[in-house]
This record gives structure tokens, C-alpha cells and sequence, in this order.
């Protein structure tokens, strides 16, 4: 699609999704990102001569949240809770928004008894309890056919969000990301929070970046630094000494016979995990991601060129980049990877998805 990207900015208010202004004042700081599972963030200007009447009541912390629509093809792109406002003296006010991950670190899923149960049944357990007085979240999770038992406690305090990334973070665990789509009624927005062994489309008609054409630049990263490769992973538990949990050593057995190096690397689960099997499942996860480093493509795209976000590619997608020639690939290469993450920045006329090699 040759347009360029413009945004319709919306203030809406948190709880029901409901638009209370159009700002068209607005203007971000930065480029609009998002990531698979975790909270990203914006900061944005929005200029007080010209702005509505109500944007005040529109861009309150905590009540709202601001909403980015592409203009050309209609599809909300971006949807963030307004966490903080700054104004005074000057012409204008300064926001910072949070996507909706945020909230789930604000809430928190009680004590939870979960055994044999559907990973998806697993993460709607966890979540229903931020639909209650919470913006207008719509599950969307069929089951996975992998069972698992999850417990925790309330006195643990561990967020929704928290519990999340810790199931994620798992060896065959869920992924899960919030998405944003107008209501029935086009006067507002709902948030499908979908659960899947594996978001995204995967097939071998992806969307295709190609250098040269659409793509003004590209980097592949490769890294073996620390905490991004080794071929051997142990995962640990809070505590001291003999009696801290500790996961077996997961070995890359198959690289080591072929001559790799023993790497060695150990390291606790951010979410403090206290059950044995969630731990071996972060270990083999570890392992699988760390066994061959790190293998990163960041691709930069002319938005009005490339395949165009929300309609034609989307968070989790695989997406397919065509290299005719480069002084880091003088004989070409073409490769499909996933999109873990991406930025627009719609005033550039840049996109930018983040592609994930997976082994």
C-alpha cells in the first residue's frame, strides 16, 4: 500500500473503552511500539491551543487511556493507559501512556489452585479478576491442548502480569498479548487479550520486506554475550545455600558432540519461581532460545512502502525479508523469522519490526 501512515489520536476513558475526545493536537515524542507480553511505553505532547474542550477529562492518569488509529485503513494500531501528565505555564501538556499490559501489573489474580487444567484455562483463571472494574478486556483463548498445574498465592503479591510472563516464560508455555479493536459500535475500543501456543500467523505467503525496495536499512545482531548464549542452563529458586531450588542442568548435548564450547549459564526467573516443574520449564526455555545466541534482524521500512501494519502484518507474525545484496550479505539472503516487537513512527514515515530467529 503506497500511503503514508497518519494517526487519529483518541482520548478515551479506561474502564469502558468509550472515546471522550479527539486530540488531534497530539503529537508523540517517539516512535509507537509494542512487544510480545510486556508493557511498552510512549511519551507524548499534546499542544493546549486547538485541543478540545475536554482534554482534560480525556487524558487523566489513571481514568484514561489514549488510542492510535491508522487514518487510511481504520485499524487501531496502539492503545495505552495515560499514567502521568505534566502542565503548567507552557502551550502545551506532556503524557506518558502505558500499553495495557501496564494494568495487568496492577492487579493481581488471588490465590489460585490450577492443577491439570488447559494453559488457556490456566491464564483466564489468572486474568478474570482484572475484569472486574478494569478496562474492557475480552479473553480470547481457545484451549491449547497442553495441560499444566499452577499455583499461587495472594500472599506471594505477585501481579497478573507477573504470572504471565512467568508462564511464558516456560518451555512450551503460552504466549499472550493484548490486542486493540474498535467496539460493535465504532465509538470506542475493546481489548482482545488472546492466548495461543504460538501468536501470530505463521505461513509462507508472509508479509515480505525486501532490501533494496521497501527497506532502507537492516541489522542482524549476533551475540554470545552474557545472558544471551550458552549450552548449558540451570534455572534457580529464591533462597541460600543446599536447600535454594535449583532445576537439573539442561544440556545442548547435540552441540557440545559437534564440537561447541560448554557455556555455562545460571540464573533465577524474575518472577520467583517456587515450584520445581515451572523451573525445569524456564530451563529448557532458556536453553532452547540461548543454545545458538542470540540471532536478531532489525529491519527499517519506509511505512508508506511496506506491508502495511495491522492489515497486511501484525505482533507475532512471520514476516519474510528479501536481501538482494548487501555488504553483509554481498550474495543475498532471504529468511523468515517472527515479529517479537515493532515501532512506527508515523512522522518519519518509518516502521520498524523486530524479527526473532527461533531454533
Amino acid at each position: 500500500m503506497s500511503a503514508p501512515v497518519t494517526l487519529a489520536w483518541f482520548g478515551c476513558d479506561l474502564q469502558t473503552g468509550g472515546i471522550i475526545e479527539d486530540l488531534p493536537s497530539l503529537t508523540p515524542s517517539g516512535a509507537l511500539s509494542r512487544r510480545l507480553g510486556d508493557t511498552t511505553t510512549l511519551q507524548a505532547t499534546l499542544a493546549l491551543p486547538g485541543a478540545p474542550a475536554g482534554w482534560a477529562e480525556a487524558t487523566a492518569p489513571g481514568a484514561t487511556m489514549l488510542v492510535a488509529v491508522d487514518t487510511t485503513t481504520d485499524t487501531p494500531v496502539w492503545a495505552g493507559a495515560v499514567v502521568a501528565r505534566d502542565g503548567g505555564s507552557d502551550q502545551s501538556v506532556q503524557l506518558g501512556a502505558a500499553t495495557l499490559e501496564r494494568y495487568l501489573d496492577g492487579r493481581y489474580p488471588g490465590t489460585q489452585t490450577l492443577i491439570g487444567a488447559d494453559q488457556a484455562a490456566v491464564v483466564t483463571a489468572l486474568v478474570t479478576p482484572a475484569l472486574t472494574d478494569g478496562p474492557p478486556l475480552v479473553i480470547d483463548a481457545p484451549a491449547t491442548g497442553t495441560t499444566l498445574d499452577y499455583l499461587t498465592q495472594d500472599g506471594d503479591d505477585k501481579s497478573i502480569l507477573s504470572c504471565l510472563q512467568e508462564l511464558m516464560g516456560m518451555d512450551g508455555g503460552p504466549e499472550w498479548t493484548i490486542d486493540v479493536v474498535w467496539n460493535a459500535g465504532h465509538s470506542g475500543f475493546e481489548f482482545p487479550l488472546r492466548v495461543r501456543p504460538s501468536i501470530g500467523l505463521h505461513t509462507a505467503t508472509a508479509a515480505t520486506f525486501d532490501f533494496p525496495g521497501c527497506v532502507a536499512a537492516y541489522t542482524l545482531a549476533e551475540s554470545y554475550e552474557a545472558g544471551k548464549g550458552a549450552t548449558v542452563v540451570v534455572a534457580r529458586g529464591e533462597g541460600e545455600g543446599s536447600s535454594r531450588l535449583t532445576s537439573v542442568p539442561h544440556v545442548a548435548t547435540a552441540l557440545i558432540a559437534n564440537g561447541w564450547p560448554r557455556w555455562e549459564y545460571r540464573f533465577t526467573p524474575a518472577t520467583g519461581v517456587t515450584d520445581p516443574d515451572q523451573l525445569e520449564a524456564h530451563a529448557a526455555r532458556s536453553l532452547a532460545l540461548m543454545a545458538q545466541g542470540a540471532q536478531v534482524w532489525s529491519v527499517e521500512a519506509v511505512a508508506s512502502r511496506a506491508p502495511r501494519l495491522g492489515q497486511d502484518w501484525g505482533l507475532g507474525d512471520s514476516i519474510h525479508l528479501a536481501v538482494e545484496t548487501s555488504p553483509r550479505h554481498p550474495g543475498g539472503t532471504d529468511m523468515t523469522a517472527r515479529c517479537w516487537a515493532w515501532e512506527l513512527d508515523a512522522g518519519a514515515d518509518r516502521v520498524r519490526p523486530v524479527l526473532v530467529e527461533e531454533s
